[in-house]
């Protein structure tokens, strides 16, 4: 792997999951690194982990559909060092029936998966074209890339979030500055067993009854893990990479 030493990267929801997995991966290559959590205590234990790859480790701290709080995030890691790497990967999924998800639901959805990812680019892009290097991805879903029953806000917003990445991926591409997603079906993370936690309350089935049905649905074999997650945004990060307005899909098709 291409070292990112002296690369500053800002990562969304750093501090558990996707986020700590890919602040691991990023901090392995020597990049130095700002969590962009909403507690920054919940980061402790990580940043002490980071901090032992040597690269120097940051945490703010913004709720990203506050305005004004990311602003000040993003104003904060950039007086620190230029931004260089670009990780949007704060999210939050809410389901309910179409009729059920009303406007406020749906810009709900649209604040987390578009609008935060928007603003966060327009703070850092500006000095990415400068320099004439960045890297921005977005963690989006395969939502952004289908459908499925009971998801129509959250999937609207993530595909809304992966036409921002292919768009502006064509504007910044003769610039230097390379914009991918990575949309990754169900992960092994926390907000996933949430989800299996109400399904089995909802259905009367066991956790991994519940987990099974999911993953039918979803014509996955297994979850994805995080780090499967981390290590294909790892993949865009790389100096020497060329890829951009991918929107790479990992289904966790293989047992």
């Amino acid at each position: 792997m291409t070292s990112l030493t002296g690369r500053h990267a800002f990562v969304t929801g750093a501090n558990r999951g996707i986020g700590a997995a890919i602040c691991r991966h990023l901090a392995a290559t020597g990049a130095d690194l700002t969590l962009c959590v909403r507690t920054p205590s919940s980061a402790e234990g990580l940043v002490t982990e980071l901090a032992a790859h040597g690269g120097r480790i940051r945490v703010v701290q913004a709720d990203v559909t506050d305005i004004a709080a990311l602003t000040r995030a993003c104003t904060e890691a950039e007086a620190i060092a230029p931004v260089d790497i670009l990780v949007n990967n704060a999210g939050t999924a809410e389901t309910a029936p179409f009729l059920r998800s009303d406007p406020a639901l749906f810009q709900r959805m649209l604040d987390v998966h578009l609008l935060a990812p928007v603003r966060a680019a327009h703070a850092f892009l500006p000095r990415m074209l400068t320099r004439g290097w960045g890297r921005i991805v977005n963690v989006a879903s395969i939502a952004g890339l289908g459908g499925a029953p009971y998801i129509t806000a959250y999937a609207a917003a993530k595909h809304a979030e992966v036409g921002f990445t292919r768009a502006l991926a064509a504007e910044c591409a003769p610039k230097g500055v390379l914009v991918n997603a990575v949309c990754p079906g169900y992960v092994d993370t926390d907000m996933v067993h949430g989800a299996v936690d109400r399904l089995s309350a909802k259905t009367g089935v066991s956790a991994d009854d519940a987990v099974a049905m999911i993953l039918r649905d979803a014509g996955q074999a297994r979850l994805i893990t995080a780090d499967e997650v981390a290590a294909a945004v790892l993949d865009f990060c790389r100096a020497d990479a060329t890829a951009t307005g991918e929107t790479r899909a990992l289904m966790g098709t293989e047992a």
